[in-house]
This record gives structure tokens, C-alpha cells and sequence, in this order.
């Protein structure tokens, strides 16, 4: 089962999450075979704002234990944690993107939903999807919204992946590879 796990960061939790950088990744290096996509979102002036973690698990129970187990959420670095089931609409992971680690901006796309399905296919345009796919309710059954990493020239660009008229709210955080640098 995939999930998509959005921890967001606590104000103020900069030092303590640098502090912590060296536990967050041999914690997630225990993960390594399951991520399917990682990386930390920041604001325009690099501050960091949360992780993002797409992993494929067993069940329920071993993603909410990945997602509350981990370093940061257990010293407090993060205000909250967002926990989705998660369909893999690209079928690869965010290292198997043809684009690469570098080269232009990356952004998260989250979009919420009001009660009904939207954007469940796939935009016709893939060369700068890096990883999609719906945001689903605890039993997969339920579509919440979706959630897409992509490289784009702006969060204007970005955004424009979603068709803003079918969902209650979409939100665009500039996001990176993750993984040791």
C-alpha cells in the first residue's frame, strides 16, 4: 500500500530540526527500499517548512509508524502530520524521474478536496510530473484530493497541474530531492 505522509514543520523549529538531520536520514536510510519519494518543502527564502515522504508499506499501522516514529515528529520539529493512502498514477519513483535531481523548480501540489473526485487521471503532459497521484481515505476507497511533486518554471506553473475549480483548496510549497546530500 502506498501513503503520502506531509510532515509540517513547527515554527521555530529550524536548529532543532538541523540539529536533527543526521537521526531524520538514517532513520529514513531504513526506508530506503520503500520511498517511492522524499524531500524537504521551504519557504521563498529557504526556511524549511516540512518533509515530504511517499512510501509503499505493508498496511495502515506500519505508515502511521513510519510517519509518528520518525526523529523530527518524536522531538517535536513538527506542528502536524498529513497521512494518505496513496495511489502511484506514474508508476516510478521520484529517481526514476527523467528530468533528474537538478535542473529548474520543484514544487509539492497538494490539492484538497471538496467531496468529489477531481484530476484522477493523469494530466496528458507527464514530462514534468516527478511523482502524482490521488490522496485517498484510510480504507483507499475515498478520494480526499491529490498530491503532486513537479518541476515548474514558477508555483503559478505548478498550481496550473490542478484545476483549481474542482478543489476546495490547493496549496504549492517549493520542494527538493531529498536524500543525503
Amino acid at each position: 500500500m502506498e501513503f503520502f505522509c506531509y510532515h509540517r514543520d513547527r515554527p521555530g523549529s529550524e536548529a532543532l530540526r538541523h540539529e536533527l538531520v543526521e537521526e531524520h536520514w538514517s532513520y529514513m536510510d531504513r526506508y530506503e527500499k520503500e520511498l517511492i519519494a522524499r524531500g524537504p518543502t521551504f519557504l521563498a527564502d529557504d526556511t524549511p517548512t516540512g518533509s515530504v515522504h511517499i512510501v509503499d508499506l505493508p498496511d495502515a499501522a506500519a505508515a502511521r509508524a513510519f510517519a509518528f516514529d520518525e526523529p523530527n515528529h518524536q522531538a517535536g520539529v513538527y506542528r502536524d502530520v498529513l497521512l494518505r493512502r496513496w495511489r502511484n498514477l506514474l508508476g516510478r519513483t521520484m529517481w526514476e524521474f527523467p528530468g533528474g535531481r537538478t535542473g529548474g523548480s520543484r514544487f509539492l501540489v497538494l490539492g484538497l478536496g471538496p467531496d468529489r473526485d477531481a484530476d484522477l487521471a493523469v494530466p496528458s503532459d507527464q514530462d514534468e510530473l516527478i511523482a502524482y497521484g490521488p490522496l485517498l481515505s484510510d480504507d483507499g476507497a475515498t478520494w480526499l484530493g491529490t498530491a503532486a511533486l513537479v518541476r515548474a518554471p514558477d508555483p503559478e506553473a505548478a498550481r496550473a497541474i490542478l484545476a483549481s475549480d474542482r478543489y476546495a483548496d490547493i496549496e504549492v510549497h517549493e520542494w527538493e530531492f531529498g536524500g543525503r546530500r
